[in-house]
C-alpha cells in the first residue's frame, strides 16, 4: 500500500487564538509572549511578521521592531482546550495522529480512501473543517513520508495545501537547500558547505562512503538516506513526551522567598494544566533555579504516585527550592523552571490508600476546574492559595506578573514555552 502522510500546522495559533477569542485584535500586530526585556516572542501574528518578528526572538526587540504591536500572556489552557477540538477534526479521518505540538501533527491517512478519498481531498476537508468549526487555518502538507510531508507544509504558508506525490518527490527536494532536511542545523549546513554541498540534490549525488566518512556513520547515512527520499519512520499516535515544563525569565533578579515560591507554584499549575490536556501524570517533578551570573542548579523529587494536580506537583517544587537556592550561594535568581517527567497515561489506581485518595480526589478536582473552564471561560473559577498569597491566575486566566496588575507579589514576567509556536 502506498503511504500518505499528512503533516498539518496551525498557521500562528496561538496568536490566532487570541485573535478569534478578541476580533478587536484581527488585523493587528500581535505576539504571545514574555514581557521585556527579557521575554521571547512564543508566537508572531501574519500581521507582526511583515515587520520580521518571530518566535524565539527577544521580546524588547519586537517591540522596537513595531513600537504599536500588542503583547498578550500565554494562556495555555485554552490553547490546549482548541488543540483537543483541532486534533478531534484530524482523528476523524485517521486514528494514526502523532502530535508534535499542540498545534502540529502527522497523520497517516494511507488506509483512508475507501472511507474519505484520497489524501488531498482529505487534507482539503480538514482545512474547510478547521476554518468553518473553529475559525483558524491550518496549512497541510501531503507526502509518501513524515520528511516529504513536513517540507511541503512549510514551503506553503500561510493557509497552504501542497501535495508532493512519490514520482515527484526527488525533482522537489533536490533544488532545495540543504539545511531543509531535519538534523542538518547551522553546524551541519556548514560542513556540507565546506564538501561542496548546498542543496538536497548535491547532497543525493555525493559519494556515500565519503559522506560517511566526513560527517559520522550515523549522521551521515541519516542525511544521505533523507536526500534521497528514505524516510521509514511510521506515525506514532499518541507518543507521549518524556517530559512538559514551564519557565520564567524575570524582569528583575529575585530575591524574596515568597515571592518565588508563588512563581513556581504558578509554574506547577501551568504545568498541571498541560498534563491534563494530554491525559498524562507525573511521577518526577524537577525544579530548575538560575541565578543573576547564569549559574544553574537543578534538584528533583519522586512523588508517591503519578499526578497531574498542580497543587502536588507545586507542593513538590517548592520543597525543592531552600536546596537549589543554598547550591546557589543564596544568590538572587533570574530564572526559575518546574519541569514534570516520568510521563504516563493517567488512570486512577481501583485501591486507594488514604493518600493516595487524597491524591486522587485532587486530581479529579483539577480536571473538574478545567472542564468549566473550557464550558464557560477561564475566568469562570479559580484557585486560592494559603497563607495569603494572591490568586494564581488572573480573572483573565492569563500567568500572572505582568506590568500593571494588582498581583505585585508575583512580578517574575510569563512562562517560558518550552515549545515555541514555531510555523
Amino acid at each position: 500500500m502506498a503511504r500518505a502522510i499528512l503533516h498539518a500546522d496551525m498557521d500562528a495559533f496561538f496568536a490566532a487564538v487570541e485573535q478569534h477569542d478578541d476580533p478587536s485584535l484581527r488585523g493587528k500586530p500581535l505576539v504571545v509572549g514574555g514581557e521585556a526585556p527579557r521575554g521571547v516572542v512564543a508566537a508572531a501574528s501574519y500581521e507582526a511578521r511583515v515587520y520580521g518578528i518571530h518566535s524565539a526572538m527577544p521580546m524588547i526587540r519586537a517591540q522596537q521592531r513595531c513600537p504599536e504591536l500588542v503583547r498578550l500572556s500565554p494562556r495555555m489552557a485554552r490553547y490546549a482546550e482548541v488543540s483537543r477540538q483541532v486534533f478531534a477534526i484530524f482523528r476523524s479521518y485517521s486514528p494514526l495522529v502523532e502530535g508534535l505540538s499542540l498545534d502540529e501533527a502527522f497523520i497517516d491517512c494511507s488506509a483512508s480512501g475507501r472511507l474519505h478519498g484520497s489524501a488531498e481531498e482529505i487534507a482539503k476537508e480538514i482545512k474547510r473543517r478547521v476554518r468553518e468549526e473553529l475559525s483558524l487555518v491550518v496549512s497541510i502538507g501531503v507526502g509518501p513520508n513524515k520528511m516529504v510531508a513536513k517540507i511541503a507544509s512549510d514551503l506553503d504558508k500561510p493557509d497552504g495545501l501542497l501535495v508532493v506525490c512519490a514520482d515527484e518527490m526527488l525533482a522537489f527536494l533536490h533544488p532545495l537547500p540543504a539545511r531543509r532536511l531535519f538534523g542538518v542545523g547551522k553546524v551541519t549546513e556548514r560542513k556540507l558547505a565546506a564538501l561542496g554541498i548546498r542543496t538536497v540534490g548535491e547532497l543525493a549525488a555525493y559519494p556515500r562512503q565519503t559522506l560517511l566518512s566526513r560527517l559520522g556513520k550515523r549522521v551521515g547515512a541519516h542525511l544521505h538516506d533523507l536526500a534521497r527520499g528514505v524516510d521509514d519512520r511510521p506515525v506514532v499516535p499518541d507518543a507521549p513526551p518524556k517530559s512538559l515544563g514551564a519557565e520564567d525569565t524575570f524582569t528583575r533578579d529575585i530575591d524574596d522567598d515568597q515571592e518565588l515560591r508563588q512563581i513556581v507554584r504558578r509554574q506547577a499549575e501551568l504545568v498541571g494544566e498541560r498534563l491534563r490536556a494530554r491525559e498524562l501524570a507525573a511521577k518526577v517533578v524537577v525544579l530548575k533555579a538560575k541565578s543573576g551570573d547564569h549559574r544553574v542548579k537543578t534538584r528533583r523529587k519522586r512523588l508517591q504516585r503519578p499526578t497531574s494536580d498542580g497543587v502536588v506537583l507545586a507542593r513538590a517544587a517548592i520543597t525543592l527550592l531552600p536546596s537549589a537556592r543554598r547550591a546557589l550561594g543564596g544568590a538572587a535568581l533570574r530564572l526559575t523552571g518546574v519541569t514534570a517527567s516520568e510521563l504516563s497515561a493517567h488512570e486512577t489506581p481501583k485501591q486507594l490508600s488514604f493518600d493516595e485518595a487524597q491524591h486522587a480526589q485532587g486530581d479529579a478536582l483539577a480536571r473538574t476546574l478545567d472542564a468549566i473552564a473550557g464550558r464557560f471561560g477561564a475566568a469562570a473559577l479559580q484557585r486560592g492559595v494559603q497563607s495569603g498569597d494572591n490568586l494564581l491566575r488572573r480573572r483573565d486566566g492569563r500567568a500572572s506578573g505582568g506590568p500593571g496588575e494588582e498581583n505585585e507579589t508575583c512580578q517574575g514576567g510569563e512562562p517560558r514555552i518550552v515549545a515555541l509556536d514555531e510555523d
